[in-house]
């Protein structure tokens, strides 16, 4: 049996931590208040930039633009990038595990993909995959803006614009609720009509019933709204994914402070069990030294 000395540092040991667990658990719920937040108040505009589009979709079903589904390259030489956002830290489940998985797997098919890392640790598990990195939104994963969602929006269109990329897929984690949370790959563009529609939660009640018309053309506007969408994609994937992160955070916490008072509970029982035998040894010396005495 341990002495109470080391029974007692231990002890020390496991509350130090239980304290950390439960701060980290506490930040973890403010952080995911305060993103909810900003995100509750964007939506509304970008829902009716949606709209917009669905409108003009509506209204002109053969209308040809660049941001639109289209296949004028054969499939096998397309050229397909991936954005994957995870998180910075650990200590949050298996919340990147999964994402990376989802992720690795959809780049194993594709012919040399182009890879966009948004989060250190999927950049440490890429490159510990030997799986080379194109391009890297430092200070994202845990600052969820809509100026980073901006930037990274226009870095995207511009290689798409280029030519340098035909398609272009976002892979994060979905929050449905504090304990449920999954990774799925949406694509950016070209701008998918039915998943546009899906994706905002948009039917065919919510689209404009009045005949719009468009100036200068409805091209044009595309031209304005369509990147204006994909910023309020990013922004929702990457709130959404930060909001995954301190969730499983969350509940990695809670299992961990339980589990830190249980064992306060069973160290508890045995340093009591070691300061009855000391106290026990003790009185068995003394009565020992005291029957000595009296013998001699």
């Amino acid at each position: 049996m341990a002495s109470i000395t080391e029974i007692r540092s231990r002890m020390r040991s496991v509350e130090q931590t239980l304290k950390i667990t439960n701060a980290m658990y506490l930040i973890s719920s403010a952080k995911v208040k305060k993103a909810r937040k900003q995100l509750s108040e964007v939506e509304p505009y970008f829902d009716r930039l949606a709209k917009t589009i669905l409108d003009i979709f509506r209204h002109s079903p053969d209308l040809q633009h660049r941001y639109i589904e289209g296949h004028e390259k054969p499939k096998e030489e397309r050229k397909t990038g991936f954005v994957v956002i995870t998180g910075d830290k650990g200590l949050a489940g298996a919340y990147n595990h999964n994402v990376l998985k989802l992720a690795e797997s959809y780049l194993a098919r594709k012919k040399d993909p182009t890879l966009f890392l948004i989060g250190q640790m999927g950049r440490h598990y890429f490159e510990k995959k030997n799986i080379s990195i194109d391009g890297e939104f430092m200070y994202t994963a845990q600052d969820p803006t809509l100026e980073r969602a901006r930037e990274i929006v226009d870095t995207l269109v511009g290689l798409f614009e280029q030519g340098a990329l035909d398609d272009i897929y976002l892979v994060f984690t979905h929050t449905y609720s504090a304990m449920r949370m999954e990774p799925e790959i949406i694509k950016l563009l070209p701008l998918d009509r039915a998943m546009l529609s899906a994706r905002r939660g948009l039917s065919e009640a919510d689209q404009y019933r009045d005949v719009v018309r468009y100036e200068p053309s409805k091209e044009a506007v595309l031209d304005v709204l369509v990147p204006g969408v994909l910023k309020g994609y990013m922004f929702a994937a990457l709130v959404e994914s930060f909001c995954s992160e301190q969730n499983a955070r969350m509940t990695a916490m809670d299992t961990a402070s339980d589990s830190a008072k249980e064992m306060l509970s069973s160290l508890s029982l045995e340093f009591n069990r070691a300061r009855q035998g000391a106290i026990t040894q003790e009185i068995t010396e003394i009565a020992g030294g005291a029957a000595a005495l009296t013998q001699s």
